[in-house]
């Protein structure tokens, strides 16, 4: 007897009814052949971005070669101009120098000037020699005989001023001031050069003279000197010039080993 029971039936129906399983694996292969297709698309589209085509690498090869061969040719020419240059700098040189070779020292020219300027004069205080030829008791007393005479720093100060006021040249008792110049007083005694000089003092400076005249005002160094001027009788004499004339020299240079700025004091003294 063959009876078959409902639910049975029914499981029969819904299995004949069901769609097969697809693998597991079918899924992973469809991604992986997608993602496989996107990489080459990738690859291919920054290899056609780093295409050049040869005949623009051609052209910036060609042009590239000019500019080299351009440059070259600028550096030649100006090689030329330096070794031109270095040839006359060194036959002036030897010009001004002579063919004495044999010392450290270098001699300097100093071209013959003239023009416009200013004459300072500095002379020492006749009160001091009146006071005591006189017997006058305060001389000697309470009074410094350095305070009467002109002193070393006084002619230095003189001369910075006239620098600072543009002075374009400058002599010391007709004696052009340059690198080799050298003021010492002993007494009042100026030595300068290896010469001995006695007061009066002259300083002339060829510049703008409303300058020139302007810098010894503004001068501390000066303004003190002329305290002194008003109180013990110093000389002190300014005098403008349309025509002043120095004569050209020859200065001996050394290298400068020490140098301090004149600084100016309440007190003048050596």
């Amino acid at each position: 007897m063959a009876f078959l029971r409902r639910d049975g039936r029914r499981q029969e129906r819904a299995s004949s009814h069901r769609a097969p399983r697809k693998p597991w694996y079918s899924s992973l292969i469809t991604v992986l052949i997608f993602s496989l297709v996107g990489w080459i698309f990738i690859v291919n589209l920054q290899s056609n971005a780093d295409y050049v085509p040869s005949t623009n690498t051609q052209e910036l090869l060609a042009r590239r070669g000019q500019r080299v061969t351009t440059l070259t040719g600028d550096i030649k020419s100006l090689t030329g101009q330096i070794d031109v240059l270095r040839k006359n700098l060194a036959s002036g040189s030897s010009a001004e120098t002579g063919t004495d070779n044999t010392s450290s020292e270098s001699k300097a020219v100093s071209p013959a000037i003239e023009g416009p300027g200013i004459t300072v004069t500095l002379d020492d205080s006749p009160l001091w020699e009146q006071r005591t030829q006189n017997g006058d008791a305060g001389a000697g007393a309470g009074d410094n005989v350095n305070d009467y005479v002109v002193h070393q720093q006084d002619i230095e100060a003189v001369v910075n001023a006239l620098w600072s006021g543009g002075a374009e040249a400058m002599t010391i008792q007709g004696q052009r001031v340059n690198m080799s110049t050298v003021v010492r007083c002993v007494g009042n005694v100026l030595l300068l050069d290896g010469k001995q000089y006695a007061p009066p003092y002259t300083i002339s400076a060829i510049g703008d003279p409303d300058r020139l005249g302007a810098a010894l005002d503004s001068s501390k160094a000066v303004r003190i000197y002329k305290e002194y001027v008003k109180a013990d009788g110093l000389g002190f004499d300014v005098k403008k010039e349309t025509k002043l004339r120095f004569s050209k020299t020859v200065a001996t240079t050394q290298t400068l080993k020490y140098a301090a700025a004149v600084g100016a004091a309440g007190r003048r003294n050596d």
